[in-house]
């Protein structure tokens, strides 16, 4: 347990400035998310140091399709979210109550001190939501820079600016989620607001840390044209060039009603978002599709070949297509995890 960052003291209340819920906590009583508690007037992280899952994931898995490609990363996660979503793949940590599945005191010199045993190249705050254990994470951040490692998030988005201020501390890469419509958001991740999602994606991209964006594309839920239109018309002003993932949705959880996502309906969007301007477009959870490569937007050749999560074949030459010269947008184009 620690005091937690970015709060505010209310009439014996506590307001938690993490996320856009700011939760206001009376005391002996925890948040929306279940891992952050007024105890005494003062908010306390109830997770710091319990670590409930981790697993050594290649980057493609997040995913990242332009950050260090093939590379290696320690992933983690303690219990919580501040989402209620009933599709959500991890719910047995994310919705699990603290003391519910089996965590263990690991401190944040030891989460580190397992990234270099393991030998990634850096650690990833994922599963459920960072925000929830921010503390936790940028204590762990601060000390894996001092080692050389790098820090992504894995997040819905739903950070208030000031802890996206304080995540620039130690981050270096965030992948967003841009579920759907306000409709969508209010219906199926429990009453959040897509101003506010669109207000995170905003002020990460101007932080000049890697971004990238997912849609979990949902039958009858958020595939369709004028969602397409709509994201692509935010996030084409911010960079053409934002990598963007469409994902294939699979029976889960709460959400076993809907079959797999036509990847038929997958393709549709990802042409939409093309037509619309942004240049890299790609489609997930469909192994061995065309587009899960990167290719030229200029000529259209393969620059970089993958199937599922892993990288086949990296063809550029000093961060540029070898055909036409273009500058490609790959941080860590020259890793190559093809080379032992």
């Amino acid at each position: 347990m620690k005091q937690a960052m970015l709060y505010e003291k209310i009439n014996g209340k506590v307001k938690c400035n993490l996320c856009y819920r700011r939760c206001l906590i009376d005391t002996n009583k925890t948040g929306f998310c279940n891992v952050r508690k007024n105890i005494d007037g003062k908010l306390y992280s109830l997770v710091y140091s319990r670590l409930a899952t981790y697993s050594i994931n290649p980057i493609e898995k997040k995913p990242f399709f332009h950050y260090y490609p093939g590379s290696k990363w320690f992933s983690f996660s303690t219990v919580g979210c501040n989402f209620h979503c009933p599709h959500c793949q991890n719910y047995d940590v994310s919705q699990a109550k603290l003391g519910a599945v089996p965590d263990f005191d690991v401190p944040p010199e030891k989460i580190v001190q397992m990234a270099k045993d393991y030998d990634t190249i850096g650690i990833s705050y994922t599963f459920t939501e960072p925000t929830v254990f921010f503390e936790y994470c940028y204590d762990t951040g601060i000390i894996a820079r001092k080692n050389n490692l790098k820090n992504c998030f894995v997040t819905n988005g739903y950070m208030t600016p000031g802890a996206v201020k304080k995540s620039a501390d130690f981050l270096d890469a965030v992948r967003i989620d841009l579920k759907g419509d306000n409709s969508h958001y209010k219906k199926i991740c429990g009453n959040i607001k897509l101003e506010n999602v669109l207000e995170c994606i905003s002020n990460f991209y101007k932080t000049k840390m890697h971004l990238e964006i997912i849609t979990l594309v949902i039958p009858d839920e958020n595939d369709n044209r004028d969602t397409v239109r709509m994201f692509a018309d935010f996030l084409k002003p911010l960079s053409s060039e934002i990598p963007w993932h469409f994902t294939r949705f699979y029976p889960c959880y709460k959400m076993l009603d809907k079959k797999p996502t036509p990847v038929s309906t997958l393709e549709k969007m990802r042409s939409w978002a093309s037509d619309f301007g942004m240049k890299y477009v790609y489609i997930g959870n469909v192994p061995g599709h065309e587009y899960e490569n990167t290719y030229c937007p200029n000529c259209e050749t393969l620059l970089i070949k993958r199937y599922s999560f892993d990288v086949k074949k990296i063809n550029l030459k000093n961060g540029r297509c070898p055909s036409c010269g273009k500058k490609i947008p790959i941080v860590g184009s020259g890793f190559n995890p093809l080379t032992p």
